[in-house]
């Protein structure tokens, strides 16, 4: 779907290990956007960073982790993102 007019960016920061019914965050993040429509939605791996608990992750060879940090980025118009952001807070 391409967007025209204004648009809306949603940044959502996670984890690599975070899970949803079993599955990745970001995967069943995608699903649903998708499944709902969005126009469009890109997971970004990082290759370092910390969070609340302040650890470094990294992806180097001598300490690969898990659990690094990801990115969701979705952009739509804004009366979608106002429809399905309330679906992507319950996940």
């Amino acid at each position: 779907m391409q967007l025209h007019g204004k648009a809306s960016r949603v940044t959502i920061y996670i984890g690599e290990d975070n899970r949803h019914q079993g599955k990745p965050l970001y995967t069943a993040l995608l699903e649903l956007l998708r499944k709902e429509g969005a126009a469009g939605a890109t997971v970004t791996r990082g290759l370092a960073g910390f969070g609340a608990h302040s650890r470094i992750r990294t992806a180097t060879l001598v300490t690969l982790s898990a659990d690094l940090p990801l990115r969701v980025e979705w952009v739509d118009q804004p009366e979608v993102v106002e429809r399905l952001l309330p679906a992507v807070r319950a996940l």
